[in-house]
């Protein structure tokens, strides 16, 4: 695919350039082609739909949510198709009681034997079965674990989340940036270790989870980085930085910004075809 793009008539990407200005600067300069012309350049992001949640169908985590004090709870979703096994799950568990912050978790069941991914998502977790034994009591104060799914952008944007542990699947980081919520970066398959690798060491609005060889995430690692995220001066850092990113897509989007005039130049090559 990349060895086609030069074949292209321009290459629109769902980002803005102040989130990825080297990447956009080395582009234009054709550093990733240097044998042939580099097409057009669109960075026509972020592409986040605004959405509310409210009249008598708002989800029982928002009302929770609305109990909770400002920038007080970790939200941990890892996507549509991101599963644990149960040993995962039950020391992601223990680590959050250990932390003693406050937290948002989307539980899906295990994948099935063989599978890396949960394809099945009709079936709802039997959260009893899969948690350690007491958990759910120990922690109903400072903590709500939901079954399956969550209106993910409607969290993020809620003032009690000071805090998202992702997958680092595109989508969600930029509803995180444009949200302002720190990220702690938990990689599961495909291009997510290299956003990984792009939100912690070039952007730095995310702070990493360490996995073992085998990909396993201790429960100490989790109460560590849990508590480094909401509560340290290096999750203060990526905060801040992070603030900085939500400001930059509110302007490269407003009038004037380098998203419009983007997509301005976008919809013009398309007019002179």
């Amino acid at each position: 695919i990349a060895t086609n793009l030069r074949r292209s008539t321009g290459i629109i990407v769902d980002t803005f350039e102040y989130l990825e200005p080297k990447s956009f600067k080395e582009i234009n300069d054709g550093l990733c082609l240097p044998d042939y012309p580099t097409p057009p350049l669109y960075c026509i992001g972020p592409l986040i739909v605004n959405t509310t949640v409210d009249g008598d169908g708002v989800p029982q985590c928002i009302k929770w949510l609305d109990s909770q004090p400002s920038k007080s709870v970790v939200f941990l979703c890892f996507g549509s198709l991101g599963s644990f096994s149960v040993q995962q799950l039950k020391e992601i568990a223990v680590g959050l009681e250990r932390s003693g912050q406050r937290f948002l978790w989307i539980v899906r069941n295990p994948p099935l034997e063989n599978q890396s991914l949960n394809i099945d998502t009709k079936i709802d977790p039997d959260l009893k079965s899969l948690l350690p034994p007491g958990f759910l009591e120990r922690t109903k104060e400072k903590g709500l674990v939901v079954k399956s799914w969550a209106p993910q952008l409607a969290v993020l944007n809620h003032d009690s989340v000071g805090g998202f542990v992702t997958h680092c699947g595109w989508n969600s980081v930029l509803e995180s940036v444009c949200a302002g919520v720190p990220m702690l970066a938990w990689p599961l398959y495909a291009e997510q270790r290299l956003n990984r690798v792009l939100i912690v060491e070039e952007m730095k609005i995310a702070l990493p989870m360490v996995e073992s060889e085998t990909g396993f995430v201790s429960s100490t690692e989790v109460e560590k980085r849990v508590k480094e995220l909401m509560g340290s001066k290096e999750g203060d850092s990526v905060r801040e930085r992070t603030l900085a990113m939500k400001h930059a897509a509110k302007v490269a989007t407003s009038e004037g910004g380098s998203t419009r005039i983007a997509l301005a130049k976008l919809v013009e090559s398309w007019k002179q075809k």
